[in-house]
């Protein structure tokens, strides 16, 4: 079957759940991921052919876009700041809003002298997204990233290797803890203090479980996703806590955060004496990301 003809039958088959514009992208993203072509490839080769074996790959993919099974769990792969992470049920799938983030680690740090042993260090790492690309990016930096969940450590593990970084995963609770200093290391000698602590924990209320969509709800792990709504920032306070501890002088705290609760989250570290607290608006305008500085005297 020619590929334009299969293309007409695979939006027509999803033309029920998925609007045209992303049922388009979803056939793109599976003739890059199955044949490594890109749009301008397929129109300039019109005449392609789908084989008999690729049409059953095709069908499979699918029947399971038609579960509303995320596109990036079907393939096993996304990518996030210009790398390519292998995705699973373990790990969340990284989103724009979070390269937001590394881009602006990277701007802040990249303003300053670098130090040639900048210790950084990722709370709640899930697929490695922004440690790796931390590490890719800063070369002199010794980065560590935290997970809870070992499933997901060695997802990142494996995105580590695969994108050609060095970064010292440890599976920890981190409400269990109370010194960074004191987590076991690997590879890397432990640091006493971080320059850079970095968090996309999870924020998202039980009250707000209807906002958010079926692919998301049904496919991707909750325990990176929601928090009770009784105590949405324990995270953010626990990892506040940490950072009191563990921080140099002028290091630097970075959240993503529920885009409702910025002003919360805004005075919690305010109460704990961070000073140069910025609150920073998406790509979307929605509140999404803190950053912060530690204060001299610190407990």
């Amino acid at each position: 079957m020619l590929i334009k003809t299969y293309k007409s039958y695979f939006l027509q088959e999803l033309s029920t759940i998925y609007d045209e514009m992303e049922a388009t992208s979803f056939f793109y993203l599976i003739l890059e991921h199955l044949y490594q072509l890109k749009r301008i490839d397929l129109a300039l080769n019109p005449d392609f052919e789908i084989s008999e074996n690729d049409m059953v790959r095709w069908q499979n993919k699918l029947t399971e876009l038609k579960t509303q099974k995320p596109i990036q769990y079907i393939l096993g792969e996304t990518e996030f700041y210009g790398l390519k992470f292998l995705v699973n049920e373990n790990v969340l799938i990284p989103r724009p809003e979070t390269e937001e983030l590394v881009e602006l680690i990277l701007k802040s740090t990249k303003e300053k002298v670098q130090s040639t042993d900048l210790k950084v260090i990722d709370i709640g790492t899930g697929s490695g997204c922004i440690a790796i690309s931390l590490a890719k990016n800063l070369p002199n930096a010794k980065v560590f990233a935290i997970d809870v969940s070992e499933k997901a450590i060695l997802t990142a593990q494996e995105n580590a290797k695969q994108n050609g970084v060095e970064v010292n995963f440890i599976q920890q609770n981190i409400l269990e803890i109370d010194e960074l200093i004191k987590l076991p290391t690997s590879s890397f000698q432990r640091p006493t203090f971080f320059d850079i602590i970095v968090s996309n924990p999870p924020y998202v209320r039980m009250l707000e479980k209807e906002e958010i969509k079926t692919n998301v709800l049904e496919y991707e792990p909750h325990l990176a996703l929601f928090v009770e709504d009784n105590d949405a920032l324990i995270f953010y306070r626990k990892i506040a806590q940490l950072a009191k501890k563990s921080l140099t002088e002028n290091g630097k705290l970075y959240f993503e955060i529920n885009q409702y609760l910025g002003k919360e989250t805004v005075t919690l570290l305010e109460k704990m004496d961070f000073k140069n607290i910025e609150l920073l608006q998406d790509i979307y305008g929605n509140d999404r990301m803190i950053s912060c500085s530690k204060t001299n005297n610190y407990s």
